[in-house]
């Protein structure tokens, strides 16, 4: 028996090259499951995106979806793509596996909490208080920066580390500090800035919404006093405060003392992100 992809739609096409599609997985021609492939949103045309791939369950457990995911991987390097992105929540298992037997490497992981009822206390002496406008670009310069360089340091090309960085800041930070949504707040200590923390609204998945950690950081010759800790204690804060109960955050996999952190303080994985070239 032959699997093979057959388009479900129009190609879909956006002004800057990204293109994306639903496939019917098919077994000699009759559907047995779907797929969606697009480029990454954010990174370019470079790197592609599989999701949503599902083989129906009379259909399951006999190798349909490996070789689906094979042929998808075959369409995005006909699309131009040299990199594959994938998102599995963290509870499959089965898909777990699969993408480690096709050769995906985890890059990063989504994490979320659910949130006490009554906000954390801060600790004794640690101030808090908005961004000011004059604060806002060097900060903005910095984190466009900071972001960019985690996903040239895990092996995305520059072009596209750079291209997803300011496409999240234009998408997430339109109006600056008077995004909607958005709250940017300066932890300080003694009269001296500690660091600084921004959570904003997000779909954390789809139909559930929360508030999200976009960035945290500690100021250097600051770092290792706990204030990482109480910066994340802060974006509970915010969250209890906007009503919301969910909080999630992005964090790379190679980053092993905020994992822990996280970990410390009850977040939980959702999803494991991974790549794989296109060679």
């Amino acid at each position: 028996m032959t699997t093979t992809l057959r388009p479900a739609e129009p190609l879909q096409q956006t002004p800057d090259g990204g293109r994306a599609r639903v496939y019917d997985v098919c077994v000699n021609s009759r559907r047995v499951g779907s797929v969606r492939l697009s480029t990454a949103p954010g990174f370019g045309t470079g790197a592609g995106v599989i999701e949503g791939l599902g083989i129906d369950e009379k259909d399951r457990r006999r190798g349909r979806a490996t070789v689906a995911a094979l042929a998808a991987e075959e369409v995005l390097r006909g699309w131009g793509c040299g990199e594959v992105q994938i998102s599995v929540p963290m509870r499959a298992e089965a898909a777990l596996r699969m993408a480690e037997a096709l050769g995906y490497t985890e890059r990063s992981r989504n994490m979320v909490k659910e949130l006490p009822a009554e906000p954390p206390a801060l600790p004794p002496g640690l101030e808090v208080r908005p961004m000011t406008e004059a604060e806002f670009g060097p900060w903005e310069a910095g984190a466009r920066e900071g972001f960019a360089r985690s996903w040239i340091e895990r092996g995305v090309p520059e072009d596209q580390a750079r291209a997803k960085s300011d496409s999240s800041h234009r998408e997430l930070l339109p109006q600056g500090l008077r995004s909607p949504g958005a709250a940017i707040s300066v932890a300080v200590r003694d009269g001296e800035t500690v660091g600084h923390v921004w959570t904003g609204a997000r779909e954390l998945e789809p139909g559930i919404q929360g508030r999200y950690v976009y960035r945290i950081e500690v100021a250097e010759g600051h770092r290792g006093r706990g204030y990482g800790r109480a910066l994340m204690l802060l974006a509970e804060r915010h969250s209890l405060g906007a009503g919301e109960r969910l909080l999630g955050l992005h964090v790379f996999t190679g980053n092993t003392p905020a994992i822990r952190l996280y970990e410390s303080l009850g977040y939980r994985t959702t999803h494991v992100n991974s790549y794989k070239a296109l060679l």
